[in-house]
């Protein structure tokens, strides 16, 4: 196929060269709804620079992408991801690069993303979080003139992409022995999106752990809002039947949720119900009886991402790379079963 030009892009949008040259370059001169028109064309014709027009304007942009598909409520109630961006950050400053971070509210917006910075070559790099089974941003990723890429993720979805990854199976079944050694019996799991691998993965460790230990492991899904994990947790511990002794929550703003409704019932915590939150954050450190949390270093998490995206700019070799296992910190929400239900 012969290489589409500015001229081909001009034809398409209905407006000049010049026009289509100054919003291929983020240059001042067209209005925004234009250079969002002609950057939609690029992109639907597959336009990219050429490898001599990438040498004359210097080949980087010293930018990096990070686009989050997420509802942007549910994503400022999550302290994750601020520390993860802080850590991303504190690599790029060290290179002088930038952040350039989108909120989208789909999947596909996600793609039409990337496909719009590559054609425009807005970033050198991108971050890939959340990653899901057969996954088309991994395989949009994946194509020989895609951008260079980190997958943050299990190994067994990046597809021949460099990796950063935790082991969060491994920490599913501590909490589980724990909880097991302590008395506990009924469990529930408090888990987010089910479309995410992660997801995934710790409910899968969580319901063989459960089973092998001969507990009564129970998962309930909710989309990591603290207004779900308390929904989920009321109608549990209201059932007293088949009310749990203790609870692992995918964040630390559900398991806070949690705590309050397990008070508004009146249950000793943690005589009557344990409580153990995911990620660990300053939220933990602040309650009253402080959270018991599975920890890892989360701002650390993101500089070792950014300096793996840096490896493969600099035309390192592709890898897999294991950050850390979360260590499960026990504190005043966690402790043997003193009363259990009937």
């Amino acid at each position: 196929m012969a290489r589409i030009t500015i001229a081909d892009i001009a034809r398409r949008a209905g407006v000049s060269t010049g026009a289509v040259s100054y919003a291929l370059n983020d240059r001042p001169g067209v209005s925004q709804a234009t250079r969002e028109r002609i950057l939609a064309v690029a992109a639907e014709l597959g336009w990219r620079p050429s490898a001599a027009a990438r040498s004359l304007s210097g080949a980087r942009t010293e930018t990096v992408g990070l686009v989050l598909a997420r509802d942007p409520s549910a994503l400022g109630a999550e302290s994750f991801y601020m520390q993860f961006i802080a850590g991303i950050e504190s690599e790029l400053q060290r290179r002088s690069y930038g952040l350039l971070l989108q909120v989208v509210p789909t999947l596909e917006a996600e793609l039409a993303t990337y496909r719009t910075w590559r054609a425009a070559r807005r970033v050198d790099g991108v971050v890939l979080v959340d990653p899901r089974v057969d996954d088309p941003r991994v395989r949009l990723l994946s194509e020989p003139d895609a951008l260079p890429a980190v997958v943050v993720g299990d190994p067994t979805l990046a597809n021949g992409l460099m990796n950063v990854w935790t082991d969060d199976a491994a920490a599913i079944r501590e909490s589980v022995r724990y909880l097991h050694g302590a008395g506990h019996r009924r469990v529930v799991r408090v888990g987010g999106t089910e479309g995410y691998v992660h997801t995934l993965i710790r409910d899968e460790a969580f319901r063989e752990e459960t089973a092998r230990l001969g507990m009564e492991g129970v998962v309930a899904r909710t989309d990591y809002t603290p207004g779900e994990g308390a929904a989920v947790t009321r109608a549990l511990l209201e059932d007293g039947a088949l009310r749990p002794t203790a609870f692992i929550y995918d964040n630390d703003v559900m398991a806070l949720a949690g705590l309050g409704v397990a008070r508004e019932l009146g249950l000793d915590v943690p005589a009557q119900l344990s409580i153990v939150a995911w990620d660990d954050s300053a939220l933990c450190l602040a309650t009253y009886p402080r959270l018991s949390a599975l920890s890892h270093d989360v701002t650390g998490f993101g500089a070792h991402v950014a300096r793996r995206l840096f490896d493969r700019l600099d035309g390192g070799p592709v890898g897999s790379f294991l950050d850390s296992t979360p260590a499960l910190r026990l504190r005043g929400t966690t402790g043997p079963v003193a009363e259990r239900p009937a």
